[in-house]
Parts: C-alpha cells; structure tokens; sequence
C-alpha cells in the first residue's frame, strides 16, 4: 500500500474567462519511506494538489489516498496521518509556542506529549522562544514553529509545502538534518520548493509538474543521467555575444553555458576571448537537477506549442 496515491486527479476553477485547469489527471504513488519531491515553476500546480491531499481543496475528478483512507470519504483518518507544513505563515497571535503546540496536539487527541515538543522545540532550535508570543517571533521563527506544529502529532507523512522560502541558511541546516533523521526512522515526506539544490540533496524521486501536468516522473539519479555533456560557468561584468546570449543562464555576474563537448567548450572560449569578455572563476561541470530542471520544462513547453499548433 503506497503511504500517498494521487489517481487521475484533476482540477478545474471557473473562472470569467473560461474553465481554468490547475490539475489534469495527475497519478503517482509515494511508497512509505520516501523523500519525494515536487517541483514546478510558480501556477504548475504543486500547491493545489497538497491543498487536495490535505483535504483543503476536492478535486473536480480522481481520488486521493493516504495509507489508504479517502482524504474525502475517510477525511479524518487520512488527516491523522499527515503533517502539513504550509507556504503560508499562519498562526495564533494570543498564544506562546509551547501553547501553540499544545494546542495543537488536542487537534489530534495527543496528550502529556511534553516530552516531543521539548525534543521538537530543541531540534528546531526554538527551546528559548518556548515561552514567546507568537507576535513577537520573526518570520523565519514563526516557520519553525509551523513545522513544529506539523510535527507534533508524529505523523507517519511529513508534508513540506515550500518549509524554507525566505529563511536563513541556519534552519534550512537544522531543518533538513531533523527531517532527514525523521525520514531514516520511517516517515514518509513529501517536499515542494524552488532550492533544487535541496531537492537534487534529499529527494531520491522526483515529479515535476507544468501547467497541471506530470512532464518527469523518476529517481534523481536516473533524472540527472538524462542531461547530457557539460556545463562551462564563469564569472563576467562583460555583455556576452550574441549567439552565447541566446543560450546562457545569467546570474548576476555568473554565465551558465551548456556544452556538449570539449569541442563546443573550446567554441564557447574562442568566442569570449574574440568578443574580448574578460572571464573569471572558470570551471567545467557536470549539469545538476536545475539543468535537468530547465530541460524538462523547455521539452514540454515545445511540446505543448506542438500540440496547440
């Protein structure tokens, strides 16, 4: 029995211009045990099928289980199993974080768990906000507390809808060392974010949706294998030449060139040095999840051109 199954779940809004399709007919399982992650560009969908998994949204179409319970039919038991981190900061501004999490673990009928919310408050180093008002925590700490929160009742599925947009580089370590423990003990997680460093880091399958649709379904390993040659990087203040324009990656100073080659490495150079870029910081490396990333949405946007056509 899979931990989460998504079976041919669609969505649709209506909207003033028309139907709008957030999901169309999307199916996968995660067995238990997995760190899978979700990825898309912003509007792919990834949230609204957490919203649906989590029982927040119906789908229009499809069925969705966790660990076999209908999230519609079997609403409560299905909810039991899961801890939902949102991409929202949402919280109680009259109560402190240790009431917070007491609170809500009489959501789920756990008592005199005081033992876990020390453990939880200690791995998410929030053992000296314990006795803060939520209204006096930042914005990072108030995620942490979230997480908490989705943690208190130890649910076997952890559910991480963006958990480390805007913090700093400190919980993003604590928090993926407490998460990925939990994951060694059993707990199946299921991740969303835009840092496809961490995803490539911790996710041993991925999914990766655009407009709706499922376009890549493997393990990273095999998704990384898929992207051929090399990537030249470097760092310039320089405009490049139009023809390495056109198919750079520009981040700030740093150029991303894909290359198939030695050859087309040796071109990519002799064409800096005859447009007189000056380079620095050079490097050659193999293409990472991003790359893939940027691959799999291309295929499918050409794809979809394709098919409108």
């Amino acid at each position: 029995m899979p931990a989460v199954s998504f079976q041919s779940v669609s969505k649709t809004y209506s909207t003033p211009r028309g139907p709008f399709h957030a999901l169309s007919g999307v199916s996968l399982d995660i067995e238990e045990g997995e760190f899978f992650g979700l990825l898309g560009p912003n509007g792919a969908g990834k949230t609204t099928l957490i919203s649906i998994l989590a029982g927040l949204a119906r789908a229009t179409q499809g069925k969705v289980t966790v660990l076999g319970h209908d999230v519609q039919q079997d609403f409560a038991a299905a909810r039991r199993k899961l801890g939902v981190v949102p991409q929202e900061l949402v919280f109680d501004p009259f109560f402190n974080v240790r009431e917070a999490l007491r609170f809500q673990s009489g959501y789920f009928g756990v008592r005199h768990n005081d033992d876990w919310i020390d453990e939880l408050l200690a791995n998410l180093g929030l053992a000296d906000k314990a006795h803060a008002n939520m209204r006096q925590l930042s914005g990072g700490m108030k995620r942490r507390v979230l997480v908490a929160q989705a943690l208190v009742h130890k649910p076997p599925i952890i559910v991480l809808d963006e958990p480390t947009a805007g913090v700093d580089v400190e919980l993003r370590q604590t928090l993926w060392q407490f998460i990925a423990r939990l994951n060694r003990e059993g707990h199946t997680v299921l991740l969303t974010t835009h840092y496809l460093e961490e995803a490539e880091a911790l996710c041993g399958r991925i999914a990766m949706l655009k407009n709706g649709r499922i376009v890549a379904l493997e393990h990273t390993s095999a998704l990384l294998k898929t992207a051929s040659g090399s990537v030249l990087q470097f760092k310039t203040d320089s405009e490049l030449p139009f023809d390495l324009a056109v198919q750079a990656r520009v981040m700030g100073r740093i150029v991303q060139l894909p290359a198939q080659d030695a050859a087309e490495i040796e071109q990519h150079l002799a064409a800096l040095r005859l447009a007189g870029v000056p380079v620095h910081d050079l490097e050659i490396r193999r293409p990472d999840l991003e790359d893939v990333f940027l691959q799999v949405m291309s295929a499918a946007a050409t794809q979809q051109e394709g098919v409108l056509a």
